[in-house]
């Protein structure tokens, strides 16, 4: 069948039913099946994959044992005084508040498993929405869909972050973006795509944002339906809104502290996008900075030879690049300006600052609740990627464009090989059930004359908050032992002083159990308590006070 003529429908279904299902094989592919059963909760509590997904857990076992409260995020048990709510542990709102409603039905351990292997079928899915905006061609859809899917740039964040394979997401908003004629519902769709962001992951969020505000902007300078755009800015923002509270995100005030470096620490290396260190096979690691992210902007073999191939195509046929250029203007901008976030003040080539910009404090404390700035490549990449494969098949024709995005994508599967492998090993042993991290029968006894644990001095990310809050999720009971990604800075110096003032006056909460941090708590304690009435003791490795242990 001619391209002028168009596929038939039965080989466009098949195109994208081929697509999705390869796009979902992807966190298969690097974390094995075992992630599909929802009950298996050992692959993230075993420890390769590192605290994030043990955070996950935490805060989505806490929260579908409590009762309701508001805004329906909340999660008050996880961190008492320092409990905020699930949006600050990127546990996917979208997923779990239906799940929390459903939970007298149906039994969810983990579900970020089949949240990944969505995200992959999605992922495809928009890539191939977005392909048909250059071509109609069933192979090239396909190959260019899958390609996308498999991006280090997404699988990347399988291994701990996994509110952050929504990239799916970014792909639809480009979608929005880049698609001619708008529709008259472009508000809805917006309101709608973001509403649902707002729901799964700030960063995302803040790319899809920008999106649309290019989007946005470069509608109202053309002139379309004023009247539109007025109505549209404030129903976006209201669904924005409206999944940011449901997550619980208004539930945190005063000072934000984000846990790790701060803005400028963890950039984007202008050799990133070419440095195969952590997934390449066929190209040489190169000597880009090494902070925590590090490794997940690569590209990959194949989409480098796409660009590549658009380069050529560009060189040597009459294409019209710049009239797409100007057309889409306002969109570039936006794409450069999340670029300039991503490399940030501290400008970095090959591992080295060869630039480093002053950035006001007031500048600095903002972005630093967006401090994993490398990311925000991201749109940037697919936007890139997209432009290579409509230059493609501008200059060759749809067919050979198809050959060339399978011949991409081979390259690319065969490039990432390795590090698909060195992913699915990281859980491959771990079993199924995790070993319990306080095994002396003394905890089993304590669970059942207390109702909350603290750990003194309180802190986010402190010593044995993994073990303190594990034991205390899998007992129910309430606990300040955490790992969230943000938290207030002002509760957490209130709750240390009053915590303080009440141990040195030998005022023992009812009902709550005490693990000593460090030495000088342990000094007041020791000084204070009664032997005859208190526990003082040391359990599986930790300092624990009892009050009234003994007269129980």
């Amino acid at each position: 069948m001619s391209e002028r003529r168009g596929p038939s429908r039965v080989a466009t279904a098949i195109s994208l039913i081929v697509a999705m299902l390869a796009g979902g094989a992807v966190a298969l592919s690097a974390l094995g099946p075992r992630i599909l059963d929802t009950s298996d909760i050992g692959w993230m509590l075993h420890g390769p994959l590192g605290p994030d997904p043990v955070a996950y857990w935490l805060t989505w076992t806490f929260f579908r044992h409590a009762p309701w409260a508001w805004p329906p995020g909340s999660n008050p048990d996880y961190g008492i005084e320092l409990a905020s709510a699930i949006f600050y542990v990127d546990v996917v709102p979208l997923l779990a508040l239906p799940l929390k409603a459903l939970r007298d039905l149906v039994v969810v351990d983990q579900y970020w498993g089949p949240w990944m292997v969505a995200c992959g079928a999605l992922q495809a899915a928009m890539a191939w929405r977005l392909i048909g905006l250059a071509t109609s061609d069933p192979l090239a859809r396909a190959a260019g869909a899958v390609l996308f899917a498999f991006q280090p740039m997404m699988i990347n964040r399988m291994g701990g972050h996994f509110a952050l394979v929504g990239h799916w997401v970014l792909l639809a908003a480009l979608h929005l973006c880049l698609r001619d004629p708008q529709g008259r519902r472009q508000g809805l769709v917006w309101a709608l795509l973001l509403g649902v962001t707002s729901l799964i992951n700030a960063y995302l969020l803040a790319m899809a944002g920008a999106l649309w505000g290019a989007d946005l902007l470069a509608r109202t300078v053309r002139g379309r339906a004023l009247r539109a755009r007025l109505l549209e800015m404030p129903a976006v923002l209201a669904a924005v809104a409206l999944g940011l509270w449901l997550g619980g995100f208004f539930t945190l005030s005063g000072k934000l502290k984000p846990l790790g470096p701060g803005y400028g620490e963890t950039g984007l290396d202008l050799l990133a996008p070419f440095d195969a260190v952590e997934w390449g096979s066929l190209l040489p690691a190169l000597p880009t900075l090494r902070h925590w992210e590090h490794g997940g902007s690569y590209l990959g073999a194949g989409s480098l030879a796409l660009l590549l191939a658009a380069v050529v195509a560009l060189a040597t046929g009459r294409l019209r690049w710049r009239e797409a250029v100007l057309r889409h203007a306002l969109l570039l901008a936006a794409l450069l300006a999340m670029l300039a976030f991503a490399v940030t003040h501290r400008v970095a080539v090959g591992g080295t600052v060869v630039l480093e910009l002053p950035l006001p404090a007031f500048v600095q404390r903002g972005a630093d609740l967006l401090r994993a700035s490398e990311r925000f490549l991201w749109p940037l990449a697919y936007a890139a990627l997209f432009a290579a494969t409509a230059a493609v098949v501008a200059r060759w024709g749809a067919r050979r464009a198809g050959l060339v995005l399978a011949a991409a994508l081979a390259l690319q599967l065969v490039d990432l090989q390795d590090g698909l492998g060195r992913y699915r090993a990281l859980v491959a042993d771990a079993p199924r059930s995790p070993a319990e991290r306080l095994p002396d029968p003394l905890w089993r006894e304590l669970a059942r004359h207390y109702t909350r644990i603290r750990a003194v001095p309180a802190g986010n990310f402190g010593a044995n908050w993994e073990e303190i809050a594990r034991f205390a999720a899998s007992r129910g009971l309430a606990t300040d032992a955490i790992y969230h990604s943000r938290i207030d800075r002002d509760a957490l110096r209130t709750l240390r002083m009053a915590i303080a003032a009440d141990l040195t006056a030998a005022r023992w909460e009812s009902r709550t159990l005490y693990v000593l941090r460090d030495e000088a708590t342990h000094a007041t304690i020791a000084a204070r308590y009664d032997p005859a009435r208190d526990l003082l003791q040391e359990v599986d490795g930790l300092l624990v006070f009892a009050p009234g242990w003994h007269a129980r």
